[in-house]
């Protein structure tokens, strides 16, 4: 017997109906945009190495990750489409940080749950 779907068709209408709401009113799809852009493995590795570090340049985070500057700035420029990385420019270099410390705490909290799940299998 499978345990992933329900034996009998019903549901709760109130909490249907607060919940359905409660989704209209906020911006889930610019939620799901923002943890995309953190769920391609190169830009998940971008995001923790500036959870390690207040501030990286992109040649650093190339030699970080492994990729070319380019590669690197790509992901930059997604990771900063979707507000989770901020840049500066001092002269030449272009400077990455986490655009706020959200970011980091989601980062450390997917991190540890991975953790947890690995030993609760």
């Amino acid at each position: 017997m499978s345990n992933d779907t329900c034996e009998i068709y019903c549901y709760d209408e109130e909490k249907v109906n607060r919940i359905q709401g409660d989704l209209q009113s906020i911006d889930i799809v610019s939620v799901s945009q923002m943890l995309k852009a953190i769920a391609d493995e190169n830009r998940a590795k971008i995001t923790y190495a500036l959870c390690q570090d207040e501030e990286l340049c992109v040649c650093d985070i190339a030699n970080i990750v492994g990729v070319t500057v380019a590669n690197a700035s790509h992901h930059l420029r997604t990771l900063h489409k979707q507000g989770i990385v901020k840049s500066r420019k001092e002269g030449k270099l272009a400077f990455y940080s986490l655009d706020d410390d959200h970011i980091k705490q989601i980062m450390m909290i997917a991190l540890a749950h991975k953790n947890e799940v690995k030993t609760n299998v």
